[in-house]
């Protein structure tokens, strides 16, 4: 392990900030505008969830269906801050970064689309537990500045979503910078930088399988 990934994974995850939106063939599909400015919204450290590389157990757990409606699936790149950010810079952003994963931002997209649709907040539809399925830290050096990092999401060894950090509308260090300035970002806190085309619903029994670089994650979901 790297000196910046040990440092990065001792801190405490106070906060998950997510990126909505920061791929225009994903706003596409949802029937969403593609934005001007980051969206964010946030999951509390209480939703996260850990998969590990060398785990045969790992579980993805969905809310119950019949009373919660569907569970979908966003496939992402999320970064972990080393130290605080506080009206950075795209190059300050940079200094910050700890370490890198892929995660799995889970969305109850019914109850999101009811919510929207009468002005609410939708954090019922984020938030709950279980909601953020973050895998083991891996060390940033290999992945450059990560304008061009490639990642995968099979499902039933099907591949369904095909990650490409060139075609984010934002770049990772423009986003952490952009969140800066909406708020101080500390050591710790993880940023969920948009998902790709091709999300969709999870079914009890799907075998999920994340791949970035030479690095992969295996789970069942339940």
């Amino acid at each position: 392990m790297s000196q910046s990934q040990s440092q990065s994974t001792a801190n405490t995850i106070g906060k998950v900030v997510c990126v909505g939106r920061n791929y225009a063939a994903h706003a596409a599909e949802l029937g969403n505008s593609v934005p001007s400015a980051p969206i964010l919204f946030m999951k509390p450290a209480s939703s996260i969830v850990h998969i590990y590389a060398n785990a045969n157990d790992n579980v993805v757990i969905r809310p119950d269906e019949a009373t919660y409606g569907e569970t979908h699936y966003e496939a992402e790149l999320c970064v972990q801050l080393a130290k605080d950010l506080c009206r950075a810079d795209a190059s300050e952003a940079a200094s910050a970064m700890g370490a890198v994963t892929l995660g799995l931002d889970l969305t109850l997209r019914g109850l999101q689309s009811t919510l929207k649709e009468k002005g609410y907040p939708w954090e019922r539809a984020k938030c709950f537990d279980g909601a953020c399925v973050l895998a083991d830290w891996v060390a940033p050096e290999a992945f450059g500045d990560l304008r061009a990092v490639n990642y995968q999401l099979y499902i039933n060894d099907t591949l369904t979503q095909d990650g490409d950090t060139r075609l984010m509308l934002f770049s990772v260090y423009e986003l952490l910078a952009d969140i800066s300035h909406a708020f101080s970002l500390k050591a710790g806190d993880v940023v969920m930088t948009g998902t790709p085309s091709g999300v969709g619903v999870l079914h009890a029994g799907d075998k999920l399988r994340l791949t970035l670089g030479e690095h992969s994650w295996q789970a069942v979901v339940k």
